[in-house]
């Protein structure tokens, strides 16, 4: 006769499978969200010092995971092309602040390297587009260095005045 009670040992080896399952699926997943980030000082527990978990190094990496490998999931996306992302400033006081993020993990300027030209002078192309077709002619563009980043993510700023 069958017996649709199955045993306790029997329902703890399906829970330690079904767990093990989802440990490798949380690794897979993780994986492939952050294989192509840079490392951020959390990440280097023995050797950050007093860099052990800022808030801005987690959000970079968050950002960069977001950014690099499902760009189409970045709330409020003003303009986006092949390799630069532009959203509106969280915080703005302005009456236009826009955010121009290259589609590379790229933490900083002092970590830029030849094979990033094409993502920042895109984010540049973005800009320009963004003047002219806002007919701006009073604005600022800048990118602020590391001690000044809220995230750890290099970035450019276009402000109107």
């Amino acid at each position: 006769m069958f017996n649709s009670e199955r045993s306790p040992r029997s329902r703890r080896i399906r829970l330690a499978l079904l767990l093990l399952f989802a440990f490798v699926a949380g690794l897979s997943i993780g994986a492939r969200a952050f294989m192509n980030t840079q490392p951020r000082a959390w990440l280097n527990i023995a050797s950050c010092g007093d860099r052990c978990y800022r808030a801005n190094d987690v959000a970079g990496l968050l950002a960069s995971a977001g950014i690099v490998n499902a760009p189409g999931w970045v709330p409020r996306v003003v303009r986006e092309s092949d390799k630069c992302l532009v959203v509106p400033y969280p915080r703005a006081g302005r009456h236009l602040h826009l955010v121009f993020f290259p589609k590379r993990d790229i933490r900083d300027i002092t970590d830029l390297t030849a094979d990033d030209g094409a993502y920042v002078m895109d984010c540049f192309a973005l800009i320009r587009s963004i003047v002219h077709d806002q007919d701006l002619s009073d604005y600022r563009v800048y990118t602020n260095g590391p001690g000044q980043q809220e995230i750890s993510y290099l970035h450019f700023h276009l402000v109107e005045w």
